[in-house]
């Protein structure tokens, strides 16, 4: 496999494992930090709502931006801002003048970094990799994410918190520093050819005209927006849940996403058999589908052991979906165009999550968080049936994106 794939896109995923452990060990301590300031759901939720804000206002514009310079540098950059942020969040721990404001502020200064490199890192697999291997890429990266920030990352960040709370910060912010000298190892020039000086707004409106224009993907952009809009709901409260629900510690918090990263292995080693076994329509809608009745089953549950299970269950049913949604956009958006067709992917779909979030922090407030998981879990399977409508109607064109692979890229010669 790896001559298959190519030493680019090993180098590639070197550095995004790097990124992603980091992260796994900063998406731990962050809301283990609120939880340790106030258990306030709607202020719990407020964390994620910051989170994920930026993809609503900077997307866009983030989307142009990889379209314009070598993407390699946008990570690297990307990545040693989120270092200084977290760099400056230890200290702030360390002389005890952290608090919400402060956890607010870097949630969103490091949801604008992300906004960055999430759109360079997707936009650059299709630069290394031929069509035909792009679901191999996929399932490859898709498992190292949900490793680094799962299975890995979240014991080590609950870990280090558990120890002393600047501890995974810190930690996060070297990691995050050795990501962005990777990133730049891996060669060839990711700079796109482009044929005209166009403004930053006429690169934004060609990115939303084509998205626009393309009835197969805007139509799995609305269903992935549903989708994500109300799983955010749960995923706010999330924290509470482990640890008042559940009556979890908080040391045995990251084991709960360490079940969603045992999950997200399981998913990606399966993804493309499910999607060649079943169809790609069949393996996203009853991934969102059995998604959806695993939120319904957590939140009628009490005991812990069962809920890492359902969690983990959906872990698996997250990856089946991301890998096959991912592989979908990367075979039919042109390359040139896919920083601003993803940006503008991106604003709508992300930018359901503070929407969702603040929607379930306050129904967590004003009823409970295990009803939160129920209605969220409802909505989903719901949202399915919906789904399947809605791709079904495109099947042949969906068939034909994977027909013909693309030659070797030219970067895997240099």
């Amino acid at each position: 496999m790896r001559s298959q794939l190519g030493p680019s896109f090993w180098r590639l995923f070197v550095s995004s494992a790097t990124s992603n452990l980091a992260d796994g060990i900063g998406r731990t301590a962050l809301p283990l930090l609120a939880a340790s300031f106030t258990r306030d759901p709607l202020l719990i939720s407020g964390l994620v709502t910051l989170a994920f804000l930026p993809w609503l206002l900077f997307a866009l514009i983030s989307g142009v931006l990889v379209d314009r310079i070598d993407r390699r540098k946008a990570m690297a950059a990307a990545n040693v801002f989120r270092a200084l942020v977290m760099t400056a969040l230890g200290i702030a721990v360390l002389a005890d003048v952290a608090g919400i404001p402060a956890l607010y502020a870097a949630a969103f200064l490091l949801g604008v970094a992300e906004t960055v490199y999430d759109s360079a890192a997707r936009a650059m697999l299709p630069s290394v990799v031929r069509r035909d291997q792009l679901d191999t890429g996929n399932s490859l990266l898709s498992t190292e994410e949900n490793v680094g920030q799962s299975f890995l990352g979240a014991p080590i960040g609950a870990f280090l918190f558990a120890l002393f709370a600047a501890a995974p910060l810190l930690t996060n912010a070297v990691g995050f520093t050795i990501a962005a000298v990777l990133i730049l190892m891996v060669r060839g020039n990711f700079r796109q050819v482009r044929p005209d000086r166009s403004t930053i707004t006429a690169d934004i409106r060609t990115g939303l005209s084509w998205l626009r224009a393309h009835q197969l993907l805007r139509g799995l952009m609305l269903i992935s927006t549903a989708i994500v809009g109300v799983a955010s709901m749960g995923e706010a409260v999330f924290v509470l849940y482990v640890l008042e629900d559940l009556g979890v510690p908080e040391a045995g918090f990251g084991l709960f996403l360490v079940a969603a990263g045992v999950g997200g292995l399981l998913g990606g080693a399966v993804a493309g058999w499910i999607g060649r076994r079943l169809g790609r329509i069949w393996a996203m809608v009853l991934a969102d589908g059995l998604g959806g009745a695993a939120y319904v089953a957590m939140g009628l549950t009490g005991h812990a052991f069962a809920g890492a299970v359902l969690f983990g269950t959906y872990g698996v049913t997250v990856m089946v979906w991301n890998v096959q949604s991912m592989s979908v956009r990367q075979a039919l958006i042109p390359t040139e165009l896919f920083g601003r067709v993803q940006g503008a992917w991106r604003t709508l779909v992300w930018g359901a999550i503070p929407v969702g979030s603040l929607l379930g922090g306050l129904l967590a407030s004003l009823a409970s968080v295990q009803a939160v998981f129920v209605l969220s879990g409802g909505l989903q399977v719901v949202i399915a049936g919906a789904g399947y409508v809605v791709l079904n109607r495109h099947r042949d064109q969906l068939s034909a994106a994977f027909e013909t692979a693309t030659a070797e890229p030219s970067l895997e010669r240099s």
